[in-house]
């Protein structure tokens, strides 16, 4: 399991086997002479060699994986007494994948639990290549080419009996060993397939652990026209506080207010055209700028919309913390859109589906906006749909979100992403 996760986190796999094997190291040097005669490291030795290993560039610049380090309390109250501080630490019995507890590092313990009568019986399938040093199963992990097949061999020490005494080993430390960790364990069930746990521990080893530290969210919302974001944004103003920053609103009001960029932006107006950047940025900063966005956090829509227009927001400064992308088909998109009116005397807004007016003498009197006209529309979609794949690039760590749901399903998992720490992405 170990090596699987260094494989696939690229990583570095650290274990008493391999700590003892390198060379030109003189604590090395003399772990293996001590082991020779005494089949063990003393733990004193054996942390000063995980110490010197992690003081090395590959181990601070791509992190690492010990594998059965520590095996006991001392050496965990000796890590941790160095500064060594693994974010991730997984804890399990011997078995078919490896014999002793792991702690791997890319602040949490994962607890891999069977009943030991399953772990004697996989144990006993395990196999040994001595060229890459995989482990295979006899059963579970059979390699298909008959090359390697033929070479793999029965490692030492997995007899039913030594395996019975390395588990009474591994009970009678690691419960003296998991209160070093009180505040990070997961615990995984072992008695399912090795692809399984596989899966869930990387999962939890990619996840970030949440942090009291104050946060201010600076929310981004992405998707195409019709998508919710309006709603999306009111709503996590309604809960969280957050200033609800539509850019195109905030040009409507520069305008309506006769603001000093209303000269600037009204042209356009006139024209349906586009407003330049430089003018929306003028305008956005002087919303963004203020002591309300600055307290409590912004949730902007609206801009940007390309990536020019994301790297302009870059350059000013303004890093969004958290982007999410919804993702809605043209059909939902044009059924939520086409089908709006508004009521010309009351200034009321209708849906045909969803909130039909409620007498024929409003319907009669119903106006549609020409810009949720159905070619329009799929213009607006087609827009955003050839710059999004840009925009996503640009924020990697952008949330995409299923858009075509009820709202607040969206609105939960909205909220989870912002509440909870982004997942870890390996490159």
């Amino acid at each position: 399991m170990a090596m699987w996760l260094c494989k696939h986190l690229n990583s570095n796999l650290l274990s008493v086997a391999n700590l003892m094997a390198k060379e030109f190291s003189s604590l090395a040097a003399d772990a293996r002479r001590h082991y020779q005669k005494f089949k063990t490291v003393p733990s004193m030795l054996l942390i000063r060699l995980v110490q010197e290993r992690l003081s090395e560039e590959d181990c601070v610049r791509r992190g690492w994986i010990l594998d059965g380090i520590p095996e006991t309390r001392e050496q965990a109250l000796m890590i941790q007494t160095l500064g060594i501080v693994p974010r991730h630490v997984s804890e399990w019995p011997p078995t078919p994948w490896g014999p002793f507890p792991r702690a791997a590092a890319p602040r949490s313990t994962i607890v891999l639990s069977a009943p030991d009568t399953v772990l004697i019986e996989r144990n006993l399938g395990k196999r040994l290549d001595p060229q890459t040093g995989e482990i295979y199963h006899t059963t579970f992990d059979w390699p298909p080419e008959s090359e390697i097949q033929n070479r793999l061999m029965v490692p030492a020490g997995i007899s039913e009996g030594e395996t019975a005494q390395k588990l009474l080993e591994y009970h009678r430390n690691i419960t003296r060993i998991l209160p070093s960790y009180p505040k990070i364990l997961k615990v995984i069930p072992a008695d399912q397939p090795c692809v399984d746990v596989f899966s869930q521990a990387l999962t939890y080893v990619q996840s970030i652990h949440r942090s009291n530290a104050p946060f201010t969210p600076r929310v981004l919302l992405c998707g195409p026209v019709g998508s919710g974001k309006s709603l999306q944004a009111a709503l996590l103003a309604q809960k969280y506080g957050l200033v609800n920053v539509c850019c195109g609103q905030l040009l409507k009001e520069a305008v309506a207010d006769k603001s000093k960029y209303c000269e600037m932006i009204l042209p356009f107006f006139e024209k349906e055209a586009a407003v330049p950047d430089s003018i929306i940025m003028k305008v956005l900063s002087q919303r963004l700028d203020q002591q309300d966005c600055v307290e409590r956090g912004w949730v902007l829509h609206g801009f940007p919309r390309d990536l020019d227009q994301a790297h302009v927001l870059d350059s000013w400064g303004y890093k969004p913390n958290r982007v999410f992308f919804l993702n809605v088909p043209f059909d939902s998109i044009a059924e939520r859109l086409t089908l709006r009116r508004t009521d010309p005397v009351t200034g009321e807004r209708y849906h045909l589906m969803y909130k039909p007016p409620p007498t024929m003498e409003i319907q009669a009197r119903l106006l549609q906006n020409p810009k949720d006209a159905d070619e329009r529309i799929k213009l607006r979609m087609d827009l955003f749909y050839r710059n999004a794949a840009d925009l996503e690039q640009f924020y990697r760590q952008a949330i995409t979100l299923n858009g075509d749901q009820d709202p607040y399903t969206v609105f939960e998992y909205i909220e989870s992403g912002i509440i909870n720490p982004l997942p870890k992405k390996v490159p």
